[in-house]
């Protein structure tokens, strides 16, 4: 009886490796190209914080991403979808400061969270220097309605709605007067902020909060796009390219009255 040599046999059909093609320049090994290299960056700042820094040839942009909840001061489920508000607070430090990037691009889908993180993020941008853009994409729900309006001009597509409810807390609650004090005083709050910087009254935002007649299991209401701008609680109707093209000319103009400042300001 006859035997093959099985790992002989295996080691020939095992096919040698391709030869370097002479027409392509061969990086040493454990070397990257520069382009390689400057691009780790980028899909770091993507992958780690939503966040990417873009140059169109004229103007320099961040674009800052806030979605699914807004993580404050306890951590939540590894299987939530979070924006961690001490990933943003530095970066949005970091672009007022930063000589080289002009404006700034937030875009939201959000269903809320944590309201002192969310209101402390939007007092940051709603403070910040430089030209602001918000877009508003799927939601802009509770408590992304302030970091909505906080930037200088807001936007959101005609798909999209911002719910908005009263001031909720989970966990232990105390059946106090003191606790539904606490309540109206966050609530009042976050409604002067939200008043102070769009063109909706407070008395219609705190109608639309207490409304019974919409949602089957909350206090509340929803509004689609159309609604949101009717009610003049965002500023237009946009895409992704009229939220860049606004912010590209607040930045020419911000040029043109030589303190960084766009002509129309909503203080």
């Amino acid at each position: 009886m006859r035997f093959e040599n099985l790992e002989n046999r295996e080691r020939s059909e095992i096919p040698a490796p391709a030869a370097p093609r002479p027409d392509v320049e061969q990086n040493p090994p454990g070397q990257e190209s520069e382009e390689q290299v400057s691009e780790q960056p980028r899909a770091d700042a993507v992958r780690d914080f939503g966040s990417i820094t873009t140059n169109n040839g004229e103007h320099t942009i961040h674009c800052l991403t806030i979605v699914g909840q807004i993580e404050g001061h306890y951590s939540l489920p590894s299987q939530n979808k979070t924006t961690k508000y001490e990933h943003i607070i530095p970066q949005i430090v970091a672009i007022e400061e930063s000589p080289d990037i002009e404006g700034l691009l937030v875009i939201l889908n959000t269903v809320g969270g944590d309201v002192e993180a969310g209101l402390a993020l939007a007092e940051l941008l709603a403070g910040m220097k430089k030209p602001t853009v918000s877009i508003v994409l799927g939601g802009g729900h509770s408590i992304g309605v302030p970091l909505a309006v906080s930037a200088k001009r807001s936007f959101i597509v005609p798909s999209a709605t911002m719910t908005i409810h009263p001031v909720r807390m989970s966990g232990l609650v105390l059946g106090v007067p003191q606790t539904f004090y606490y309540f109206q005083k966050m609530q009042e709050r976050i409604v002067d902020f939200i008043t102070r910087n769009s063109h909706i009254s407070a008395e219609r935002l705190t109608g639309f909060m207490m409304n019974t007649s919409e949602l089957v299991l909350d206090v509340g209401s929803v509004l689609d796009g159309e609604a949101a701008v009717r009610e003049g609680l965002i500023d237009q109707l946009g895409s992704l390219h009229d939220a860049i093209e606004c912010l590209h000319r607040m930045i020419e103009e911000g040029k043109a009255n030589g303190d960084g400042q766009p002509e129309k300001d909503k203080a």
